[in-house]
This record gives structure tokens, C-alpha cells and sequence, in this order.
């Protein structure tokens, strides 16, 4: 035998092998999702459209400058809460923590359980002035027109607050009874950070040595076309979300007349520290909550992608290129820079004495604010430029193998029973980061079947949600409460 026939046999049976290896792989998937078990319950949907109808007439909105808020409203809703659920505060402890920060408490049946709690917030961003008459329904209607309900709050988040009390009160006039106790917890400046609402509850039950097997929050939800390759909707379970940071680039140095500009003047220098930042990026590296996502949404791919996903020890770098080429996909594998303010100059023939950038940063887990300000330092490469950063970390990483992950998980399957249900990383801000401290995991979740759009909804313009989905998250809610109860004893 020829060396060369050698070598094509060697060849061929390594290519051989490497098929073997790779299509066991990709055949022996199994799905993550468990099988749906959904209960039979019957939802009063017209009481229920009232009360969510109604709450979105009540203008609890936060602003950054505090002194706007107008608590007349606050206080307005929450004596409609009281009153549209009778039974709910009859049968909870109830108490307000910081003046408006609502937290109820249904006593279990066995002290030994760890809680869980469900959490939401009632404040609503502003209406963009001069986008009124872009609404098709005025914000704070509560309007109900073909199947919808209307207005600042049917997405973010007044959904969850009326969703949970009346899967709660569904399950009192059930006669049911949790084992373990559960408190649903209110905020009411979710908007604008949570350091008043979510924060002081916190702080609250952690006076009272107060340890959850999870907290539920808003989040992440049921989205259509999602993830390429897989044809049924995605919902996505946040269990981290990134840190939001502020780098500030600043320079000082003699200005001068416009007509005899240095080669490099201040605002050249901030531009160039900039582009390079832009040029560089940090490096994208699938891992952590990323990299779980994909494990739960591998087995529900088309056959080709399957085989990439199921073999990603060997095709890493090349679905890592795939998912950089989308601003979506790339911030799910790096901490991600955002120039968003640059200000110099005050006269258009002299050159600024100072100019200065602020780039807001979404950190991924791992990456710490130290590392973040070194990173921009050795990559703008000029020393006369100063480097702050300050902000938050991204919170801690929730267990995606726990029974309070899977509990969660078959909650949703029970009442979708198509979705895929995976773990993912959460780009924005929540209040769940305020509980950290307080429960072994926290989640965000939002339970309706939505489109990209809708997203976009959410702090936009005409926020909408349909009857169907707002039905869904009642029973999800009420899902979630049963499957939260079966019998889990403390870790």
C-alpha cells in the first residue's frame, strides 16, 4: 500500500470517527422539557379583566426626580386593591412596608419549608410627551377594545400584581392550602432602581431571618420565533441579570483659538479612545446563562442545528461568531459598551479646554467593575485620558437543576403546553436583584405569549395585552403556586 493510499484511509477514518462521534451526539439529545400536566380550572374572566382594566386607570408613575411622584394615586391603588380582593385580605397578613411597598403573607401548614415568594411591582414609566395622540387607546384607559386591554401597565407590570391576587384568590375559593408559607411582595418604584419599595422589603425580612427557596419576578417571557431552528415559542426564564455600569472618559488640557488646532486636540483624543473601544469589544465567550439556554433549547433544533449545539465542545468558535454577528445574540455572550452622552465645546472657533464620553456598560456574570475599568484603560492606550466606572455587578446565577427551576418550568408547560421553557440572561434590570440576599434563587419570568414587538410595547407606545394572554397568567400563577408545593423539604 501506497503512503498515499495510507493517508486516505487514515484520513477517511478519522473523518469516519469524527461523523460517528458527532451524530451519536446529536442522537442522543433528550429533550429538557418536562410533559405537561396542565389542571382544570375555570378563570372568571370578566371579573378578572375588570380588576386589571381598572388598575391601569390609576397613574402610579415613578420618576427619577422622586419629588413627582404623586401618591394620591399610590394610595388610590391600593385601597382598590383591598377592595377588589376582599377574601385575599381577609384570609393574608398584609402589611405595607415603606408606606407603599405591599407584602402579603399566606401562612403554610409546615413551618420546617422554606417560602417562596412571588413578586411584581405596581409603578409604570412615564408617557413620552408628544406621544399621546400615537396611543390608540389613551394610556390610562384601561380600555378593552377587540380582545385587548390597554394602557401603561398590561406589560410592565401591573399584570402580575392583579395576575397573582387573583390566582390567589382562585385558590381560596378553591378551599386550597399551601404547605410551605408563600408571600407575594409588591414594589412600588421598580422603574427607577427599587430602593425604596423592593429594598425595604428586603431589608424587612431579613430582620426576620426570612431565607426563600426563590422569588419569582418579572422578566423574561414567551416569545414567537425566538431562536433559529426552533418553530414553537421560547420562554425564557431569566436567572441572572447583567450589571449595568457607567464608564466616564475625561480630558483636560489648553484649548485655544480653532485656527491652530494641535494634530490631537481633546475631543479627537475622546473620539479615538471610543472607536477603539468599539473596534476591540469585549470578548464574547458562550458560558454561564447563555450557554444553559442553549443546553435546554438544543433538543428542540432542527436536525442541523442540533448537530452544532449538541457538539459545541468542537464548534464553539464558530457558533460564538454567529451569535456576535446579532447586537441580540452578542450581548448573551459579553458585557457590551454603549456610548450614550458626549459633551464638549461651547463655542464653534475654540477648542474645549475639557471633553468628556459616558458609555453605560451591561456586564455579564463574572466580569467584575474593576476588570471592566482595566479593560477600557489598556485598550484606549492613553494615559491622559482619566477612567471611572461605577455601577453594579450582574447578580448571581440561579440553579437551572434545582426542583425550584423545574417547579417553575412545568408551571409554565402546564398552561403552555408547546413552549420550550429555558434558562436565559437577563439584559435589563429587575427588582429580583434586590432579593439576592434573601432567597437561594431568584427568577423572572413574565408569563404571556408574546412577540418582538410587544416587547418594544413595554416601555413604548400603545402597551397592549390580549384577554387570552392575561388569563394565561393568572392560571401560570396559580400553576406555579401548586407545583411550588409538592412536598420539596429544605435543602
Amino acid at each position: 500500500m501506497t503512503k498515499r493510499k495510507l493517508a486516505f484511509f487514515i484520513l477517511s477514518g478519522l473523518i469516519l470517527l469524527f461523523l460517528i462521534v458527532t451524530g451519536f451526539n446529536t442522537f442522543t439529545v433528550r429533550s429538557k422539557q418536562p410533559s405537561p400536566h396542565p389542571a382544570k380550572m375555570t378563570i372568571n374572566q370578566d371579573e378578572a379583566v375588570q380588576h386589571l382594566s381598572k388598575a391601569i386607570t390609576f397613574k402610579t408613575v415613578s420618576y427619577q426626580d422622586r419629588s413627582k411622584f404623586d401618591f394620591k394615586e399610590f394610595d388610590r391603588f391600593i385601597t382598590f386593591l383591598q377592595e377588589s380582593f376582599p377574601e385575599v385580605h381577609q384570609k393574608l397578613s398584609f402589611e405595607k412596608v415603606n408606606g407603599y411597598a405591599l407584602v402579603y403573607k399566606w401562612k403554610g401548614s409546615d413551618a420546617s419549608k422554606n417560602p417562596i415568594g412571588l413578586t411584581s411591582h405596581y409603578d409604570v414609566v412615564p408617557v413620552l410627551k408628544g406621544t399621546e395622540a400615537n396611543w390608540k387607546q389613551d394610556p390610562f384607559s384601561g380600555a378593552v377594545v377587540d380582545g385587548r386591554i390597554w394602557g401603561r401597565g398590561t406589560l410592565d407590570d401591573k399584570i402580575g400584581v392583579t395576575g397573582i391576587l387573583q390566582a390567589v384568590d382562585y385558590l381560596l375559593k378553591e378551599g386550597y392550602e399551601p404547605d410551605r408559607d408563600m408571600y407575594f411582595m409588591f414594589g412600588f418604584d421598580e422603574e427607577i432602581g427599587g430602593d425604596e419599595g423592593a429594598s425595604k422589603i428586603v431589608d424587612a425580612l431579613k430582620a426576620r431571618g426570612i431565607t426563600f427557596e426563590y422569588v419569582l419576578d418579572e422578566g423574561g417571557a414567551i416569545v414567537e420565533k425566538m431562536v433559529p431552528g426552533v418553530t414553537q415559542p421560547v420562554g425564557v426564564v431569566g436567572i441572572s441579570e447583567k450589571g449595568s455600569a457607567t464608564a466616564e472618559l475625561s480630558i483636560e488640557g489648553s484649548g485655544g483659538h480653532s485656527s491652530q488646532p494641535k494634530d490631537h486636540t481633546n475631543i479627537g483624543r475622546i473620539a479615538s479612545a471610543i472607536a477603539k473601544l468599539e473596534d476591540t469589544q469585549f470578548k464574547g465567550d458562550l458560558r454561564g446563562p447563555g450557554e444553559d439556554m442553549f443546553e435546554f433549547v438544543a433538543p428542540e433544533m432542527s436536525f442541523g442545528m442540533k448537530y452544532v449545539f449538541a457538539n459545541k465542545a468542537i464548534f464553539k468558535p464558530v457558533i460564538e461568531k454567529i451569535l456576535l454577528g446579532q447586537p441580540a445574540s452578542a450581548a448573551l455572550i459579553r458585557t457590551t459598551i454603549a456610548p450614550t452622552i458626549f459633551q464638549a465645546g461651547e463655542q464653534y472657533n475654540a477648542l474645549p479646554e475639557k471633553a468628556s464620553a459616558i458609555i453605560n456598560l451591561r456586564i455579564m456574570p463574572g466580569d467584575s467593575l474593576n476588570e471592566v475599568k482595566r479593560f477600557i484603560e489598556d485598550t484606549i492606550e492613553d494615559d491622559d485620558i482619566k477612567v471611572t466606572v461605577t455601577g453594579s455587578e450582574a447578580s448571581k446565577v440561579s440553579s437551572v437543576n434545582s426542583w425550584q427551576f423545574k417547579s417553575i418550568q412545568q408551571a409554565a408547560r402546564n398552561v403552555y403546553r408547546d413552549a420550550v421553557i429555558a434558562p436565559y440572561l437577563m439584559f435589563a434590570g429587575s427588582d429580583a436583584r434586590q432579593y439576592d440576599p434573601v432567597a437561594k434563587n431568584t427568577y423572572r419570568f413574565l408569563p404571556v405569549q408574546i412577540t418582538s414587538e410587544d416587547l418594544n410595547r413595554m416601555h413604548g407606545t400603545n402597551e397592549h395585552v390580549s384577554i387570552e394572554n392575561y388569563i394565561n397568567a393568572i392560571k401560570f400563577y396559580v400553576e406555579v403556586i401548586r407545583e411550588g408545593n409538592k412536598g420539596k423539604s429544605v435543602e
